[in-house]
């Protein structure tokens, strides 16, 4: 009974540490900061690469299995950093697209909101993906794919663009 009361804290707590989180706290940006040193440039190409479980597959039949395991942890490490680092992106990008919203133009607006919908959930699946990237460190058994992370990220990519096509981003698309 004690176990699951304790299992029932921790997820109570973890929950509000991801909405927290996600909903950005306090914003990285301010007016006239530029947003564009913030963010960090993620090579989503490599990123899908050390997440692709064919590649995975590949290197597990080629290599030992202690060589696989040292592998796999090399590369659940980057996949972490690329992780960390588009969660950070989504920060950041939330700051651009809250004042876009409001801008008087509607389709600017409703690029920003999409953007804002999008950068919220790229953090909760980022957020989600770095304790299962850890464990995947710690004990390389299982697939960690965090595929839906370099999905998201690429939309709100390509969104950003498209915002900065109609509204000053300050070069945050050539950042990403």
């Amino acid at each position: 009974m004690m176990i699951a009361i304790l299992l029932v804290v921790i997820a109570i707590l973890v929950l509000c540490f991801l909405f927290g989180s996600a909903k950005g706290q306090a914003l990285l940006a301010k007016p006239g900061d530029d947003v564009s040193a913030q963010l960090r440039y993620v090579d989503l190409e490599a990123f899908r690469n050390l997440i692709d479980p064919d590649e995975e597959d590949y290197l597990r039949s080629r290599l030992s299995p202690a060589e696989f395991r040292l592998n796999q942890k090399e590369r659940m490490r980057a996949a972490l950093e690329y992780v960390s680092c588009a969660a950070r992106n989504a920060r950041v990008l939330l700051s651009i697209a809250q004042p876009a919203r409001l801008s008087p133009d509607p389709a600017v607006a409703a690029m920003a909101e999409k953007l804002i919908d999008n950068a919220i959930r790229l953090r909760l699946y980022a957020l989600q993906m770095i304790p299962r990237l850890y464990i995947a460190i710690w004990l390389p058994v299982g697939r960690m794919s965090p595929v839906r992370v370099a999905d998201r990220y690429e939309q709100i990519t390509r969104q950003v663009i498209l915002l900065g096509l109609q509204y000053p981003t300050r070069g945050v698309s050539r950042a990403l």
